[in-house]
């Protein structure tokens, strides 16, 4: 692979890699919900989109009369079917760097003052005055939680509600930093670091391959 599709597929892969290391270095739990973490893993995968089956599938046709503008209308498509898959979506919430033994007596407070017939049944909690029903889904390995709807029957203004209140209360948490996050980081930092040298090293091929990507 030339340098400049190197560093667009993994440019943004470095960056979330970075974020995560950061993330897991802290002593804060980072609450994000379902749509927000998708929507960033989608940025950070959309270089590789644009690198394999953008290009692979390629509307040679519609570049001969639109030029170099055929990537905007590529672009937007791609913002368009990661925009569905976001409203398609389950609630969902993520617990970042924080595992589940320290989550539930935080989350076992907070359902007692939501909602007083708040039931739980094994790692599942039922909130019927908020019409929320959720599992906790654990990822041991990053010491991540996820609260993930279960059933059809959800309200987001429910969800809107819980999440609001546990941002509240994580906040009053203090946690260890995860070590995982130092080999995160530096993963991070190599990727870039590699993109860095492999621009330095071939800044003619780098332009050639821009705008032999644009058709120019």
């Amino acid at each position: 692979m030339d340098p400049f599709r190197m560093c667009l597929a993994l440019g943004p892969a470095a960056v979330y890699v970075l974020l995560l290391g950061a993330i897991n270095l802290s002593r804060r739990p980072l609450l994000v919900n379902g749509t927000r973490d998708a929507a960033t893993l989608g940025l950070a995968v959309a270089g590789m989109v644009i690198v394999g089956p953008m290009e692979l599938f390629f509307p040679d046709a519609a570049a001969v009369r639109f030029g170099p503008y055929v990537w905007l209308l590529l672009l937007a498509f791609y913002a368009m079917c990661l925009v569905l898959v976001l409203l398609l979506l389950k609630p969902r919430l993520i617990i970042y760097n924080m595992a589940a033994d320290q989550l539930r007596p935080v989350l076992a407070n907070l359902a007692g003052e939501l909602d007083a017939e708040a039931r739980w049944a094994g790692d599942s909690l039922s909130l019927p005055g908020l019409g929320v029903q959720l599992h906790i889904d654990n990822l041991i390995a990053m010491r991540n939680v996820s609260l993930v709807s279960v059933g059809s029957n959800q309200s987001h203004a429910g969800w809107r509600r819980l999440e609001m209140a546990l941002e509240t209360a994580l906040v009053r948490e203090e946690v260890p930093r995860n070590p995982r996050g130092i080999s995160l980081v530096s993963a991070g930092v190599l990727i870039v670091i590699t993109l860095i040298l492999a621009i330095a090293g071939a800044p003619q091929a780098v332009a050639e391959s821009l705008f032999d990507m644009l058709r120019l």
